[in-house]
């Protein structure tokens, strides 16, 4: 059984996690912390600050804010425990900081904890190889109207995608309604739509002259994230120091490393 702290267990998707380990055999959240207040019908104890726990765990997912993360890195550190950072929106610092770590413990960060998106990921690449330079890229990606950050970390990964499987260098346009020229062959182009409760939608479409190749995800609830932390948390339980993502999980689909 995989022993989780749940750092930030008392937000959106902290709860979301919650109730999701209720229904796994493999893991239970035995500790969390968080700002708030929690409930008096609370299953597990809750710390203001993570580094006051006194119960013992395996593995910290965190899903926080990101002047957060700093001080849950420096927790993981301290206590020599896997870390499972789904939050988003990261500093260059701290996002340096979590490369530092992983060198003496297990890290594990991913864009998107989307089972289903990292899948994308992996398609994108074999459609890149096959299609580029003979068709334009465009990405367009959906999101609720609180989401602060566009384009997307997610987009950004499927451009990563494409950029890592072709041998040109793309340049990643923004803004299109200054642009007064035709689109140059050397682009991926990004729209970002926000609205409503939109959870997450992403697609990227290769265009020619005579036809269009789209390959899209859309996320349905929240829950298919707080499902990817708990699977990274249950695969994390027993490595050793290194950088982890979705993609370790998603690979050995595509015939990757163990």
């Amino acid at each position: 059984m995989v022993r989780i702290f749940m750092h930030g267990c008392l937000g959106r998707m902290g709860r979301v996690i919650t109730g999701l380990v209720e229904k796994n055999d493999e893991c239970e959240i035995v500790a969390g912390s968080d700002i708030a207040e929690a409930p008096a019908y609370w299953t597990y104890p809750v710390f203001k600050d993570a580094a006051d726990c006194d119960v013992d765990y395996d593995v910290i997912i965190d899903f926080s804010n990101a002047s957060a993360v700093p001080h849950i890195i420096d927790v993981a550190l301290k206590n020599n425990k896997a870390l499972v950072c789904c939050t988003t929106a990261l500093s260059d610092e701290t996002l340096k900081a979590l490369d530092d770590a992983s060198k003496v413990i297990p890290v594990f960060k991913s864009a998107n904890m989307s089972y289903g998106m990292n899948v994308l990921f992996e398609l994108v690449k074999q459609a890149s190889k096959a299609m580029y330079p003979d068709f334009d890229i465009e990405i367009v990606e959906a999101h609720h109207n609180r989401k602060v950050d566009a384009p997307s970390g997610s987009a950004y990964s499927i451009a990563e995608a494409v950029q890592e499987s072709v041998p040109d260098k793309l340049e990643y346009i923004y803004d299109r309604h200054s642009e007064n020229k035709a689109r140059g062959k050397k682009e991926i182009g990004f729209s970002s739509i926000r609205g409503g409760n939109i959870v997450g939608e992403h697609e990227i479409m290769f265009i020619s002259d005579e036809e269009t190749v789209s390959i899209s995800h859309s996320a349905a609830t929240r829950d298919v994230f707080g499902k990817g932390a708990v699977t990274a948390a249950i695969f994390m339980a027993d490595k050793g120091p290194g950088y982890y993502s979705m993609y370790d999980i998603v690979s050995k689909k595509f015939g990757g490393k163990d």
